[in-house]
């Protein structure tokens, strides 16, 4: 299982798949708070859109670049935040809106 609870934390570990999101909505619904990201390598959309819905704490920055990179500050509301500023850097500040550019995706 990718998704675990202790306590008020739900851990989100490897690849979270399109299941494991109605687990997610089931710790969240009982009371996790926080959800930890620190181990985690991939994201179904049906999760994202369950973190989307709660908006729950987020903790850790995932490993794989385009989670960490993109798709962690969209979730923390902020599609402009730098990383560092979200996983805790006090020094680090927002990014310019616009500044940043995605690459090789297309709309």
């Amino acid at each position: 299982m990718t998704v675990r609870r202790e306590d008020n934390i739900a851990w989100l570990e490897g690849v979270c798949r399109v299941e494991e999101a109605e687990v997610l909505a089931g710790h969240l619904g009982a009371g996790a708070g926080v959800v930890d990201l620190s181990r985690c390598q991939g994201l179904h959309a049906a999760v994202v859109q369950v973190l989307l819905a709660w908006r729950p704490q987020l903790r850790g920055a995932p490993d794989e670049a385009f989670l960490r990179d993109h798709l962690l500050p969209a979730l923390a509301g902020d599609a402009h935040m730098t990383t560092s500023a979200l996983v805790g850097d006090k020094e680090a500040a927002p990014s310019a809106p616009g500044s940043e550019r995605i690459e090789g995706v297309r709309i």
